[in-house]
């Protein structure tokens, strides 16, 4: 008989179904720009349902990594296998189609669009009317619209932003932007999602509520989260495996425990504790 285990967001299943292959592979990944290494044999698997963080000093290469996986910049080497596809020669678009999503440090929404619009804007590979449909308002597109609508109202509830579906998103707080970026993120139906620097600029108790809803979007959707990260409290306590950068190499690989003990991350990034 076999052994039952539990699963975030899908409870407790036989271990025979569950699938141990890893969400994402990096192969000896690197690029140069005019001849400097800016990454360099970088290499990390990430699980399917994995919290893992990518941190380091400013100037490390971590968003390097995730413009090289998101196809931002192509590879001078390595190789990136998302879900054990090989993504070489794909577009940022493919990339995203295939199951990548992300925000970004400096945010990047649709300012003058309202908060629903930017999400629905997210889902435009899953509309499947045509164009004469769009044109002339014909039933199919009211149709797929109220999809849409129903899905954008689903993801936004999941941060208690429904009411503002209508507000124009360059009008929203500093957090509830960070917020509306991770929901359009989701909008794609990503396998894996990249978050860049999430916490900057939010105050403590923004900081808490955003590391309740990074777990509950790995445990809600069941897929994997990268994120970037210099609140290392946030960092600490959500991530189940880290890895460390520095001058674009890894530096450290492990659990917070194992990384907050390494004296090489110490001495690079978490820095000596003063001596009393």
């Amino acid at each position: 008989m076999s052994k039952m285990v539990p699963v975030p967001g899908r409870g407790i299943v036989p271990e025979r179904d569950i699938d141990k292959s890893p969400i994402l592979e990096c192969i000896d990944l690197g690029i140069k720009f005019g001849g400097l290494a800016a990454v360099d044999n970088f290499n990390l698997t990430i699980g399917r349902t994995e919290i893992a963080g990518l941190i380091g000093p400013n100037g490390a290469g971590k968003t390097t990594v995730f413009n090289l996986l998101t196809k931002v910049y192509q590879p001078t080497r390595g190789t990136i296998l998302l879900d054990g596809m090989d993504t070489n020669n794909m577009t940022t678009a493919q990339v995203n189609r295939s199951g990548i999503a992300r925000t970004f440090q400096n945010i990047r929404l649709f300012t003058a669009l309202s908060v629903e619009d930017n999400v629905k804007v997210a889902m435009n590979n899953q509309m499947h009317y045509n164009m004469w449909s769009g044109v002339f308002r014909l039933p199919g597109y009211w149709k797929e619209e109220k999809v849409a609508h129903d899905r954008a109202m689903e993801l936004l509830s999941f941060f208690d932003m429904q009411d503002l579906a209508s507000a124009r998103a360059g009008s929203l707080p500093y957090g509830a932007q960070r917020r509306l970026e991770i929901v359009r993120a989701l909008a794609t139906n990503p396998s894996l999602l990249l978050l860049d620097e999430p916490a900057a600029g939010m105050n403590p108790s923004e900081t808490a509520d955003l590391m309740e809803h990074i777990r509950m979007i790995r445990d809600t959707f069941n897929i994997a989260i990268m994120l970037i990260e210099h609140d290392m409290s946030l960092v600490m306590n959500v991530c189940e495996g880290i890895c460390v950068l520095n001058f674009g190499h890894v530096i450290a690989k492990g659990t917070p425990a194992e990384i907050q003990a390494n004296p090489t991350v110490i001495e690079a990034y978490l820095g000596k504790k003063k001596e009393a």
